[in-house]
């Protein structure tokens, strides 16, 4: 199949923007049907803000984001006292490790399940593991 360059109108700003032919071969090869709605910087600003559908393959929710570097927050190790930086908002209401403490207490794996560890089940883009364990086996 051919693909030509289109312009399209964004439905946010009413800006036209362009469907270029490599953008819609990659829909295409991603089997999406429809052209894209919103213009790249409409579509950028959506994505920051958490806007959109869950994907389809995901019930926990959001997480996006640029694929790049994590917000990081600062926080002090419930073990060492030591000023620890880690990829979620600290909370409180759970203790918060270094990654030196994190590791050495076998990296939140404890037989109890639930809580403690490198966040405590709650980072990774707001997921929330629910006490799981989920979220904290991927640090």
């Amino acid at each position: 199949m051919s693909f030509v360059d289109r312009t399209l109108t964004c439905v946010e700003c009413k800006a036209p923007f362009v469907f270029t032919a490599g953008e819609q071969e990659f829909h295409a090869s991603k089997g999406f049907d429809n052209d894209p709605s919103r213009c790249p910087a409409c579509r950028a600003a959506r994505k920051r803000a958490g806007g959109g559908r869950p994907r389809h393959n995901d019930s926990r929710g959001g997480g996006g984001g640029d694929g790049g570097r994590r917000e990081m927050h600062t926080a002090i190790c419930a073990d060492c006292g030591k000023e620890a930086q880690v990829p979620f908002v600290p909370s409180g209401s759970r203790p918060v490790y270094c990654r030196d403490c994190f590791s050495r207490q076998g990296g939140g794996r404890k037989s109890g399940g639930g809580g403690g560890g490198f966040g405590g089940g709650g980072g990774r883009g707001g997921r929330g593991g629910g006490g799981r364990g989920h979220d904290r086996d991927r640090y």
